[in-house]
């Protein structure tokens, strides 16, 4: 196992990496883009690569859970969760400061 996909927290052999997913996907909507499959060929393409991005997307999502911002607080650099930075970005302006 890669040691991203272990970082990520990926154990299942049978799930690809996020990467090699990408690469997949792509290779899918070009092979059904050249109009060279058989409908039944096209339609199993489909649901792969409709199975597929929806596992990417599940990916994006826990790692943008996972992601924190860089606050400071009293003078001290600290972390804070992107949910709670949006809540903070809504109660008021924060000139000077970027949206994440």
């Amino acid at each position: 196992m890669s040691r991203a996909k272990a970082d990520a927290g990926g154990s299942d052999d049978d799930k690809p990496d996020f990467e090699e997913g990408m690469e997949r996907l792509e290779k899918i909507v070009a092979e059904l883009e050249s109009g060279e499959l058989s409908l039944e060929d096209s339609i199993a393409r489909y649901e792969e690569g409709m199975k597929l991005q929806r596992q990417l997307t599940d990916v994006l999502n826990h790692a943008e859970k996972r992601i924190e911002r860089l606050v400071e607080k009293a003078g001290e650099p600290t972390t804070e969760d992107m949910a709670r930075s949006g809540e903070r970005g809504s109660q008021g302006s924060n000139e000077g400061e970027l949206p994440f």
